[in-house]
């Protein structure tokens, strides 16, 4: 019995020294970083979680969102704007531009093309690519990747299909955006990662009109999804990064994000509302979806806001139809020659601060 208990006394000694040594209660200064830790990820989470509701409109207008925006009808008038002319940072908007070059070049769709450890360095800080270096693709499949999944090493492979440096296709871009007009636009390189890759809410608009009228390039911004085939690899699928602005009163006819750390959230998007043709470009909003959230504004103010005439065309009866004038029987004579009748022709808060300049920026679609 006494041997039982002193070996009790000796388990009961060692537990208390194990208690000692690792603490029953973490210790004082364990705890506090546990808790600074927490309060870090609790900063980070609220810092990144940028989306919030907000008023469907704001003064009467949409409560767009955007530092800088323009809405334009097929017409070209103007339905809203917020500093429509100001240059700002345009991020993979910047594509638009450089697919617009090689199609002028004379891309040739079927021909295939290398992905390099020169592309890899052009998209360098920017989104991860699915385009590994080795991995050969046909030019077509290069464009819907860049248009579709904005794959910034797309661009660079698609530059040296037309045997174009990327410093060369920053320069044919440039001399491109002189020829449309675009006095506001200037690219520093191809993809979109630098700060100096400028255009306004107008321009870049003008920009999307080029790519939906060519007959290659249109028909790929309008595409949903695309499946990519590099040869003896598995296919790669890419969904459109413009998708999340069809909803159910806007019907997508094409598009462009964009995306760093200076630009911030962009879009440029063709849609249909309520049977229109309307353009919108939003340029430095804040938070992924907000961009989507301002189509929404727009469309639905569009909706509830349809012209008076319509509205009378809509709602006022048809008069009631003249009564047939009583038949006279006249000699037979043969019609006399007639023209072909002409065809009938329809007729918010301040700007931001000036940003500071830097050479390259993280940027995702």
């Amino acid at each position: 019995m006494q041997r039982f208990f002193a070996r009790f006394a000796l388990f009961a000694t060692m537990a208390a020294v194990v208690l000692a040594l690792t603490g029953g209660v973490a210790p004082a200064h364990a705890a506090a970083k546990r808790g600074k830790a927490a309060a870090k990820n609790a900063a980070k989470k609220k810092k990144v979680a940028t989306e919030r509701l907000v008023p469907a409109t704001k003064g009467g207008q949409p409560n767009v969102q955007a530092r800088a925006s323009l809405v334009l009808d097929e017409s070209g008038t103007q339905i809203y704007a917020r500093n429509p002319d100001t240059e700002r940072p345009i991020a993979s908007i910047s594509k638009l531009a450089a697919v617009l070059v090689v199609m002028d070049k004379g891309l040739e769709l079927e021909g295939l093309s290398t992905i390099n450890k020169t592309d890899a360095e052009v998209a360098k800080g920017g989104a991860k690519s699915r385009l590994l270096e080795g991995m050969t693709l046909s030019n077509r499949d290069l464009l819907h990747a860049a248009m579709l999944g904005s794959d910034n090493r797309a661009i660079p492979a698609l530059g040296r299909a037309v045997k174009l440096t990327p410093s060369q296709l920053a320069a044919a871009m440039n001399a491109k955006a002189k020829q449309l007009g675009l006095k506001n636009t200037h690219f520093r390189e191809p993809t979109g990662l630098s700060v100096e890759n400028v255009s306004t809410p107008r321009e870049v608009i003008a920009m999307l009109k080029k790519v939906i009228a060519h007959p290659v390039l249109g028909p790929i911004t309008h595409r949903p999804e695309y499946d990519a085939h590099p040869v003896g690899r598995p296919p790669i699928k890419y969904i459109n990064t413009d998708r999340r602005a069809a909803r159910g009163n806007v019907q997508l006819l094409g598009g462009k994000t964009g995306y760093n750390d200076f630009a911030r959230y962009c879009l440029v998007v063709a849609t249909k509302v309520d049977g229109r043709t309307i353009y919108m470009s939003f340029l430095g909003d804040e938070g992924e979806l907000t961009r989507f959230g301002d189509v929404a504004r727009v469309a639905d103010w569009i909706i509830s806001h349809k012209p008076k005439t319509m509205l009378a065309t809509a709602t006022t009866p048809a008069p009631a139809p003249a009564p047939a004038a009583p038949m006279v029987q006249v000699p037979f004579a043969p019609p006399a020659p007639t023209e072909a009748a002409a065809p009938i022709v329809e007729s918010p808060p301040a700007a931001p601060a000036p940003l500071a300049p830097a050479p390259t920026a993280t940027a995702t679609p």
